[in-house]
């Protein structure tokens, strides 16, 4: 179980390090494939724009949603092994 949740959370943070890399390079806001990037990562980072705001042209909420998620991740597997599961 826990591996299945660990790779969900590995893709999970591929595609906010995609994002990220989406950041930096012009790209097509229509391609399916970048839309879908942006709306699975939307809801996660929105939570860390509101709180930390941009240094400059610099955001960086994606690194702190990382960490974040980082910490959900082993809250969560730490949770399912004290269950058993």
């Amino acid at each position: 179980m826990d591996s299945i949740i660990s790779n969900i959370f590995y893709i999970y943070y591929l595609l906010i390090i995609a994002r990220i890399f989406l950041s930096f390079i012009p790209h097509n806001p229509y391609n399916s494939a970048i839309r879908f990037v942006y709306e699975v990562t939307d809801p996660w980072l929105n939570i860390f724009r509101r709180i930390i705001p941009p240094i400059g042209m610099i955001d960086i909420s994606p690194i702190v949603a990382i960490f974040a998620l980082r910490i959900v991740q082993r809250i969560l597997l730490g949770f399912l092994h004290f269950i058993g599961l």
